[in-house]
């Protein structure tokens, strides 16, 4: 399943590199176009900006042809200068030769329109001078009548208007005229020779007149065709920005159409991998449902072998310790009667017969004691002290016991004991001992002569050494690992030639475990073998006290009191109650420190005993409360206070006003040991208040402190269980409700409610479980998880316990 998963993820994860990859190529291209169609549209308004331009200098020209005006041109010529300006501008960003041909174009109609305006002013001008000649004819018209000396002015009122032909012939007929006409008015003209003047003067100008207008002629028709050819000049620039401007319009269409394009690929892209990452999606999961189904069945299955596998260890334990037990008395007797019968008057026939039943009867008894302490150490019942002691002298004692025992043997034994050893340190003399004593007399049993070293040093690491060397029959490597396994031997030769149960080693090993060390082979088959043992290394800086024999406290006899005991937990409140009526006291029990509140204000007490982590109100509220209270049963009695905290320190509850605190779980001499010194006056710190002692090592659970409240009464013991069971069973569907509503605060408030009875029946694994959920340590994806396996080890408890109390 979590190759499956992997892959899953895999093929998903590649499934949106791929998608990505087409997603930004496809962007790409889309912002491209996007480019593009902006840079069209841009090109679209400036031709659009060059339209209105070339109206504007066509209404310009028009306007200078007809007013034939020097400021008029002068404003086409800005105009037209400005267009142009425009048209580089234009021409920087277009993308295609010809469209930069065709603005070259617009450019060389524009320089030629303006040389055709400039033509068509000169001709304008021209044909403004012939109107002078029908003037002058007019004027002489008028002269008839009178004759003088004649001037320009009578002929044209501006003759320096004229253009210079026309000045010129003007001028020569005013000098003939002038020639005819008398100096003064005596010298006068007779009528037929002024007449005759008049009329040759009439004909000439008509001849002048005549020739005028055929050159006015031709100027008319070179205005018509240069007007004309204005026409076509604008004509054609107006056609070239319209292929330009149709080009551009093409262009941007064509763009918009790879556009819509390149949104439909992406559209496509995106359907499709929707598509195969859903149908990748449901494939998965039909294969990783399908895997998780079977493990579920497989893990329900093997939870029930589990379950039949421990009860059949656990009846194998109890086949064990009974037969055990039942061999040792027998054992004893016949180990006895043979000392005695060896010791009496027999013949050598019988001595050997003693012998061999004394030998097999001490092979028994070494085997019965070896399968007791593997035994318990597979229980998890073995029990570890942490007391001071001097090293050199537990390996002293172990090695010349074992020396005595085989006192036949040639055999040299050598201790080194490191210096720095000869400290006391903490730890377990009893259980090291019996290392030794296996180990060495492993040693002494497969050496028949050199030495066994027994050497002890302190490592860098925090840890104590013990090598024990030997000179023996050694281990080949292939079964060097073997020597560990219950039951087993390097081969088999070595039971039938040395004997043994084949336990020591797989029981030194697991001892050695629980200590917190590791034990460790370097043998060479033919010349020794070398053990070595690493254990953890505490000094002790306390003067050394031999330790002394545990005996159950006497008290004196206390007079009946009354006790107010507030605990959340019913199970614990009634084993509290139940030890302090043991001793004829009078107990109010209470679930509620605010029900306690209540009764305390019209109830005469000596005691109180609360709990400390309660929902609604906690220990430390309630007694911050009873003390505000103003009623009269409340003279500062002692309050005692029970909890599992260990992050407090003693300070902070007598601050608070407790007199004493009890740590759980606890046992009822410790309760009890409380009350009698707050009595005599003498209350004790927190650190000085031993709870029940914690068990490093893993066992399901133990009633021997319960059997302890309940005074060993069976039924007792009966109701309490079926109460904490039922009790139990029911919170833990709280605790269900609680997780999938994701309520922090109701988890770690149930946890902390029913975690007291699982440290009190000693089922640490369990209680653990329930302390990480108080203190939320788990992730919240892993507590249904948390929930699931709490149920499951819950529910072993609960089997073993109803067995047991049936």
């Amino acid at each position: 399943m979590p190759f499956k998963v992997l892959f899953s993820y895999i093929a998903l994860l590649g499934l949106v590199v791929t998608v990505g990859w087409f997603l930004y190529s496809e962007n790409a291209v889309y912002n491209k176009l996007e480019d593009k169609i902006a840079l069209e549209k841009t090109k679209i308004l400036r031709v659009s900006k060059l339209f209105s331009n070339v109206y504007k200098t066509e209404s310009l020209a028009r306007k200078t042809i007809q007013t034939n005006s020097e400021n008029d041109f002068k404003s086409y010529l800005i105009e037209t200068d400005s267009l142009k300006s425009r048209i580089d501008t234009l021409k920087q960003i277009v993308t295609t030769e010809y469209q930069k041909v065709l603005l070259d174009s617009v450019t060389y109609f524009l320089s030629e329109k303006t040389d055709n305006i400039k033509q068509l002013k000169a001709i304008k001008s021209k044909a403004e001078d012939e109107v002078s000649v029908n003037t002058a004819i007019n004027e002489i018209t008028k002269m008839e009548f009178k004759l003088r000396k004649l001037e320009l002015r009578d002929f044209n009122k501006n003759p320096n208007d004229l253009g210079s032909y026309q000045r010129n012939v003007l001028q020569k007929y005013v000098d003939y005229l002038n020639q005819n006409i008398p100096d003064d008015s005596t010298n006068t003209l007779s009528k037929q020779a002024s007449d005759s003047i008049l009329a040759n003067s009439k004909k000439l100008l008509s001849n002048v007149k005549l020739k005028a207008e055929k050159k006015k002629e031709s100027l008319n028709f070179e205005e018509n065709k240069l007007l004309k050819n204005e026409i076509a000049i604008s004509e054609q620039l107006r056609k070239v920005l319209r292929i330009i401007e149709r080009e551009i319009i093409i262009n941007s269409i064509k763009n918009n159409l790879l556009k819509e394009k390149s949104l439909k690929k992406v559209n496509e892209i995106v359907t499709v991998s929707a598509i195969i990452g859903l149908f990748l999606t449901v494939f998965f999961s039909i294969l990783i449902v399908s895997d998780y189904s079977k493990s579920q069945l497989y893990k329900k299955q093997l939870e029930i072998a589990n379950f039949k596998t421990k009860n059949l260890l656990k009846s194998r334990e109890q086949l064990i310790s009974t037969v055990s037990h039942d061999l040792k008395t027998p054992l004893s007797t016949i180990v006895g009667y043979t000392e005695l019968l060896g010791n009496s008057d027999v013949n050598t026939k019988q001595s050997y017969f003693v012998k061999n039943i004394k030998n097999s009867s001490e092979y028994i008894s070494q085997l019965v004691q070896d399968l007791l302490d593997f035994s318990q150490i597979e229980a998890g019942k073995i029990s570890i002290e942490k007391v001071p002691f001097v090293l050199p002298e537990v390996i002293e004692d172990a090695a010349r016991n074992i020396q005595t025992v085989y006192k036949n043997k040639n055999i040299d034994l050598i201790i080194n004991v490191d210096e720095k050893l000869n400290s006391k340190i903490v730890g377990d003399p009893f259980r090291l001992k019996q290392i030794l004593t296996n180990l060495v007399g492993n040693a002494y049993k497969f050496t028949e002569e050199g030495f066994i070293k027994i050497s002890s040093y302190v490592s860098d690491d925090a840890f104590f050494v013990i090598t024990i060397e030997d000179t023996g029959i050694g281990i080949e490597k292939a079964n060097q690992q073997l020597v560990f396994e219950e039951f087993a031997q390097a081969n088999e030769n070595i039971e039938k030639k040395y004997g043994g149960t084949g336990l020591g080693l797989s029981i030194c090993q697991k001892i050695i475990t629980i200590l917190g060390g590791n034990l460790t082979l370097e043998s060479t088959f033919g010349e020794g073998s070398t053990f070595e043992i690493r254990l953890p290394l505490l000094f002790d800086n306390s003067p050394y006290t031999p330790p002394e024999i545990k005996k159950q406290p006497v008290f004196t006899k206390m007079k009946k009191q009354t006790f107010i005991v507030i605990d959340d937990d019913i199970n614990l409140l009634n084993l509290t109650s139940g030890v302090l009526k043991q001793e004829k006291h009078h107990v109010l029990s209470f679930n509620r420190a605010s029900k306690a509140l209540d009764t305390i204000a019209t109830t005469n007490f000596d005691f109180i005993i609360t709990d400390i982590q309660m929902p609604e109100m906690d220990g430390f509220m309630f007694i911050e409360k009873l003390k505000s209270t103003n009623t009269t049963t409340f003279k500062n009695q002692p309050v005692i206070a029970l909890t599992g905290r260990t992050d407090l320190d003693f300070s902070v509850y007598s601050n608070a006003g407790f007199t004493s605190v009890i740590k759980k779980p606890y046992s009822p001499k410790v309760l009890l040991e409380t009350i009698h010194q707050i009595l005599a006056h003498n209350p004790l710190p927190m650190d000085a208040i031993k709870p029940i002692e914690e068990i490093s090592y893993t066992q399901l659970y133990s009633l021997e402190t319960l059997k302890e409240f309940l005074g060993n009464d069976n039924e007792s013991l009966k109701d309490v269980i079926n109460s904490f069971i039922e009790s139990t069973e029911e919170n833990l569907v709280y605790l269900d409700t609680a997780i999938i509503e994701n309520n922090t605060a109701q988890i770690g408030a149930i946890a902390h409610r029913i975690a007291p009875m699982f440290k009190q029946i000693q089922s640490n694994e369990i209680a653990n479980i329930l302390k990480a959920l108080e203190k939320e340590e788990y992730k919240k994806e892993d507590l249904k998880g948390v929930l699931e396996k709490l149920k499951t080890k819950t529910e072993i408890l609960f089997t073993s316990l109803k067995q047991e109390i049936v």
